[in-house]
Protein backbone atom coordinates (compact mmCIF):
# COMPACT_ATOMS: atom_id res chain seq x y z
CA UNK A 1 0.00 0.00 0.00
CA UNK A 2 1.24 3.41 -1.00
CA UNK A 3 1.23 5.82 1.67
CA UNK A 4 -0.46 8.99 2.05
CA UNK A 5 0.79 12.67 2.78
CA UNK A 6 -1.29 12.29 6.27
CA UNK A 7 0.42 9.04 7.16
CA UNK A 8 3.66 10.58 5.87
CA UNK A 9 3.57 13.42 8.29
CA UNK A 10 2.51 11.32 11.61
CA UNK A 11 5.54 8.86 11.15
CA UNK A 12 8.11 11.71 10.06
CA UNK A 13 6.59 13.26 13.50
CA UNK A 14 6.67 9.66 15.67
CA UNK A 15 10.25 9.82 14.25
CA UNK A 16 9.83 6.45 12.84
CA UNK A 17 10.35 7.35 9.50
CA UNK A 18 12.98 9.86 9.46
CA UNK A 19 13.69 12.47 6.42
CA UNK A 20 16.07 15.09 7.57
CA UNK A 21 15.66 17.87 6.94
CA UNK A 22 12.40 18.38 5.66
CA UNK A 23 9.77 21.40 5.02
CA UNK A 24 6.24 21.06 4.71
CA UNK A 25 5.86 21.85 0.88
CA UNK A 26 8.33 18.79 0.03
CA UNK A 27 5.70 16.65 1.30
CA UNK A 28 3.25 15.81 -1.97
CA UNK A 29 -0.32 13.92 -1.68
CA UNK A 30 1.76 10.25 -1.86
CA UNK A 31 4.81 11.18 -1.60
CA UNK A 32 8.05 13.50 -0.41
CA UNK A 33 10.33 15.39 -2.91
CA UNK A 34 14.09 15.42 -2.22
CA UNK A 35 16.52 18.09 -2.74
CA UNK A 36 19.89 18.32 -5.04
CA UNK A 37 23.13 18.01 -2.28
CA UNK A 38 25.91 19.99 -3.73
CA UNK A 39 28.37 16.49 -3.73
CA UNK A 40 28.97 14.90 -7.11
CA UNK A 41 31.05 12.08 -8.75
CA UNK A 42 31.72 11.96 -11.99
CA UNK A 43 33.31 8.93 -13.62
CA UNK A 44 37.02 9.49 -14.40
CA UNK A 45 37.01 8.91 -17.99
CA UNK A 46 40.86 9.75 -17.88
CA UNK A 47 42.03 7.61 -15.85
CA UNK A 48 39.77 4.01 -17.06
CA UNK A 49 40.42 2.31 -20.13
CA UNK A 50 37.02 0.35 -19.33
CA UNK A 51 34.56 -0.21 -16.63
CA UNK A 52 34.61 -3.74 -14.95
CA UNK A 53 32.03 -5.28 -12.93
CA UNK A 54 35.17 -6.74 -10.55
CA UNK A 55 37.10 -3.85 -10.08
CA UNK A 56 36.79 -0.54 -8.48
CA UNK A 57 35.60 2.29 -10.62
CA UNK A 58 37.66 5.44 -10.15
CA UNK A 59 35.62 8.52 -9.93
CA UNK A 60 36.43 12.54 -9.79
CA UNK A 61 34.76 14.12 -7.03
CA UNK A 62 32.83 17.86 -7.13
CA UNK A 63 31.71 20.06 -4.20
CA UNK A 64 29.84 22.78 -6.15
CA UNK A 65 26.53 24.90 -5.88
CA UNK A 66 25.84 24.12 -9.42
CA UNK A 67 26.85 21.44 -12.08
CA UNK A 68 26.20 21.13 -15.71
CA UNK A 69 25.20 18.05 -17.07
CA UNK A 70 26.60 17.82 -20.71
CA UNK A 71 24.37 15.62 -23.53
CA UNK A 72 23.93 12.15 -23.18
CA UNK A 73 26.14 12.22 -19.96
CA UNK A 74 26.06 10.31 -16.46
CA UNK A 75 26.43 11.87 -13.05
CA UNK A 76 26.21 10.67 -9.37
CA UNK A 77 24.49 13.03 -7.38
CA UNK A 78 23.31 12.67 -3.84
CA UNK A 79 20.54 14.10 -1.65
CA UNK A 80 20.35 17.12 0.75
CA UNK A 81 18.22 14.66 2.88
CA UNK A 82 18.79 11.75 5.06
CA UNK A 83 16.75 9.14 5.65
CA UNK A 84 15.84 6.31 7.73
CA UNK A 85 12.96 3.89 6.70
CA UNK A 86 11.76 1.59 9.66
CA UNK A 87 12.23 -2.68 8.80
CA UNK A 88 8.42 -2.20 7.78
CA UNK A 89 8.66 0.16 5.23
CA UNK A 90 10.18 0.44 1.77
CA UNK A 91 10.49 3.45 -0.65
CA UNK A 92 11.69 3.88 -4.55
CA UNK A 93 12.76 7.00 -5.90
CA UNK A 94 10.80 8.31 -8.69
CA UNK A 95 11.84 11.29 -10.92
CA UNK A 96 10.26 14.65 -11.02
CA UNK A 97 7.48 14.97 -13.74
CA UNK A 98 9.41 18.16 -14.48
CA UNK A 99 12.74 17.24 -14.55
CA UNK A 100 11.83 14.28 -17.11
CA UNK A 101 10.49 16.81 -19.45
CA UNK A 102 13.77 18.45 -19.83
CA UNK A 103 15.44 15.23 -20.69
CA UNK A 104 17.16 14.68 -17.44
CA UNK A 105 16.68 10.63 -15.83
CA UNK A 106 16.67 10.02 -12.56
CA UNK A 107 17.74 6.82 -10.80
CA UNK A 108 18.74 5.16 -7.65
CA UNK A 109 18.89 1.49 -8.86
CA UNK A 110 14.86 2.11 -8.18
CA UNK A 111 14.30 1.01 -4.42
CA UNK A 112 15.43 1.85 -0.99
CA UNK A 113 15.41 -1.67 0.93
CA UNK A 114 13.40 -1.13 4.87
CA UNK A 115 16.39 -0.61 7.27
CA UNK A 116 18.28 1.81 5.16
CA UNK A 117 19.60 4.75 6.60
CA UNK A 118 21.48 7.63 4.69
CA UNK A 119 21.56 9.52 1.94
CA UNK A 120 20.72 8.55 -1.14
CA UNK A 121 22.58 8.59 -4.00
CA UNK A 122 21.14 9.28 -7.68
CA UNK A 123 22.13 8.04 -10.74
CA UNK A 124 21.28 11.11 -13.37
CA UNK A 125 21.79 10.84 -17.22
CA UNK A 126 21.15 13.38 -19.48
CA UNK A 127 19.22 12.24 -22.12
CA UNK A 128 18.79 15.58 -24.21
CA UNK A 129 21.06 17.12 -27.03
CA UNK A 130 21.59 20.40 -24.62
CA UNK A 131 23.68 20.60 -21.29
CA UNK A 132 21.32 21.03 -18.16
CA UNK A 133 22.94 23.39 -15.29
CA UNK A 134 21.45 21.85 -11.52
CA UNK A 135 21.61 23.62 -8.23
CA UNK A 136 21.79 22.36 -5.28
CA UNK A 137 18.58 22.62 -3.18
CA UNK A 138 16.56 22.66 -5.81
CA UNK A 139 13.98 19.35 -5.68
CA UNK A 140 15.12 16.72 -7.71
CA UNK A 141 13.09 13.34 -7.15
CA UNK A 142 10.34 12.36 -5.00
CA UNK A 143 10.40 9.13 -2.54
CA UNK A 144 7.38 7.04 -2.53
CA UNK A 145 6.73 4.86 0.41
CA UNK A 146 4.86 1.57 0.70
CA UNK A 147 4.22 -0.52 3.86
CA UNK A 148 5.50 -4.13 3.75
CA UNK A 149 2.87 -6.86 4.62
CA UNK A 150 5.24 -7.77 8.02
CA UNK A 151 8.56 -6.47 9.15
CA UNK A 152 11.37 -7.51 6.83
CA UNK A 153 13.18 -10.66 8.41
CA UNK A 154 16.48 -9.02 7.43
CA UNK A 155 16.53 -5.21 7.11
CA UNK A 156 19.01 -3.82 4.86
CA UNK A 157 22.88 -3.64 6.19
CA UNK A 158 24.79 -3.86 3.08
CA UNK A 159 27.59 -2.08 1.44
CA UNK A 160 25.57 1.83 1.19
CA UNK A 161 24.17 1.50 4.61
CA UNK A 162 25.32 4.94 6.28
CA UNK A 163 26.31 6.71 3.06
CA UNK A 164 25.99 10.37 3.38
CA UNK A 165 27.52 11.83 0.15
CA UNK A 166 27.05 10.12 -3.16
CA UNK A 167 28.52 6.95 -3.06
CA UNK A 168 30.59 5.36 -6.17
CA UNK A 169 29.40 1.55 -7.46
CA UNK A 170 30.94 -0.50 -5.12
CA UNK A 171 30.43 -3.63 -6.95
CA UNK A 172 34.00 -5.14 -6.72
CA UNK A 173 33.01 -5.97 -3.41
CA UNK A 174 29.93 -8.42 -4.90
CA UNK A 175 30.24 -12.06 -3.61
CA UNK A 176 29.39 -13.53 -6.41
CA UNK A 177 32.59 -12.21 -8.28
Amino acid sequence: MILSDGTLRRLLASGELVVDPVDEDQIQPASIDLRLSDHFLKVDENRLEVIRLDAEVEYMELTQEQIVIPPHSFLLATTRERIRLPDNLTAFVEGRSSIGRIGLFIQNAGWVDPGFEGNLTLELFNANRLPIRLQAGRRICQLVFARMDQAADAPYQGKYQGQSRATGSRIGLDTDR
